[in-house]
């Protein structure tokens, strides 16, 4: 699937999201368009131009037939009949790919709400969600939201069964529900865009295709509820965010830690347009995490270099976060800004506390930083061994590679 594999994740979400509106049934919808997902990994090589002339209807067609099939073969049941009756197609040895009345129709942020359907835990809506519209693999998004692989592939099966249970309709949620459901909305779409930022696993550092769809669905969300300051706000942190991308690795593909970026390279139309939008939310209703953390990449964005950086201001930041939305990563974010303010030795201290904290328990991010604060604090051979610690959590290759090139460094 790797030639294609860039455009079938963008194509797979709007498909699924149109048979489930034409269809429901959103576990057999799935199954589905996953089927013909694979018949496009083998099908279009063989084909003149590589990828059929319209490639979403080519898997809209495909996967509609997967649906007949499947209804088919339960045609036992007089009301599967019934329903196939409408849902006849051309013969299968011709694909049609036509544009059907509603191919501009993009339906993802309906599926979004969708997967965040009350009937389901959070847990459950977030790596729901992950997996049909943000595309990750089980493995991903189980790092992402750090519980066991296996634990998350019975997760997903069963939040399918329960969508089926209760019933729900392909549709926008009404007022009552709409603040729950867009808080999870949100939350995946900054998960999705943090595995693109910084991948889990693999021999690449980012993931294009995971960042671009999480700012278009965040730009579309935007448009859609302009109001929402949470929504603006995350959508600011995504932009101020990925405008660093270009300069978080070197020509060879090494990771180039934030200090020591060349800040020519970020994307100044980006942080302009993050910071406007930000300008835009703040004072304009309660403050949240996404504002947040969007005033705290701004800082950093406008810093007119490393060393001229306002670290009492995200201390500052951080400390207000801590209290709105409290959390092991955000106290690990704060232990960095706190050893920038008051030295290597009191970030430390604060790291100490998390130390028993199971959720960090599948990241290496925890003994990341305190290598970092170790090496900071002259304790060069802690320092080494928590760096080549780090390296071993991690499935990250180029953050391997970066954290095992530190503990070399310190060799006396």
């Amino acid at each position: 699937m790797a030639p294609f594999e860039d455009l079938l994740r963008e194509l797979a979400p709007p498909v699924l999201g149109t048979l489930v509106r034409r269809h429901g049934q959103f576990d057999a919808c799935e199954d589905a368009v996953q089927e013909a997902l694979l018949a496009a990994a083998e099908q279009w090589p063989q084909l003149p131009g590589g990828v059929p002339d319209n490639p979403r209807a080519w898997l809209l067609t495909v996967a509609s037939r997967r649906l007949v099939d499947a209804w088919r073969s339960q045609s036992a049941r007089r009301r599967r009949e019934d329903t196939l009756a409408s849902l006849e197609r051309p013969p299968v040895s011709h694909v049609d790919t036509s544009p059907d009345a509603d191919a501009d129709v993009d339906d993802t942020l309906t599926l979004l709400f969708l997967c965040c359907h009350p009937a389901l835990s959070v847990t459950s809506q977030l790596a729901l969600t992950l997996r049909a519209v943000g595309g990750l693999q089980t493995a991903e998004i189980a790092t992402a939201l750090l519980v066991p692989e296996a634990t998350l592939a019975q997760r997903i099966s069963r939040a399918k069964q329960s969508i089926k249970r209760a019933g729900a309709r392909f549709e926008l949620p009404p007022p009552s529900e709409r603040a729950e459901r867009l808080r999870v909305v949100l939350h995946v779409l900054y998960l999705v865009f943090n595995e693109g930022y910084a991948t889990s696993a693999g021999p690449t550092l980012q993931r294009t295709d995971l960042t671009g769809e999480a700012i278009r669905l965040g730009r579309l969300l935007h448009h859609l509820l302009p109001a929402e300051a949470e929504v603006a706000g995350l959508l600011a942190l995504l932009l101020l965010t990925d405008a660093r991308r270009a300069a978080r690795t070197d020509a060879d593909g090494l990771l180039i830690p934030l200090d020591e970026q060349d800040r020519t390279r970020w994307n100044a139309q980006q942080i302009r347009d993050g910071v406007t939008l930000l300008g835009r939310t703040l004072g304009s209703g309660p403050i949240g995490p996404y504002q947040l953390q969007a005033a705290i990449a701004a800082v950093h964005d406008e810093a007119p270099s490393a060393t001229g950086t306002d670290w009492p201001q995200i201390l500052a930041l951080y400390e207000l976060l801590e209290r709105v939305s409290p959390g092991p990563v955000v106290t690990l974010n704060r232990a960095v800004a706190l050893a920038m303010v008051h030295g290597p030795r009191a970030g430390l201290a604060l790291l100490g506390t998390l130390d028993g904290d199971e959720r960090l328990a599948h990241t290496h991010r925890l003994e990341a930083v305190r290598a970092h604060l170790l090496e900071r604090a002259g304790d060069t051979l802690a320092a080494q061994a928590a760096y080549r610690r780090a390296a071993r959590m991690t499935a990250s290759l180029p953050e391997q590679r970066y954290l095992a090139l530190r503990a070399a460094r310190l060799d006396v």
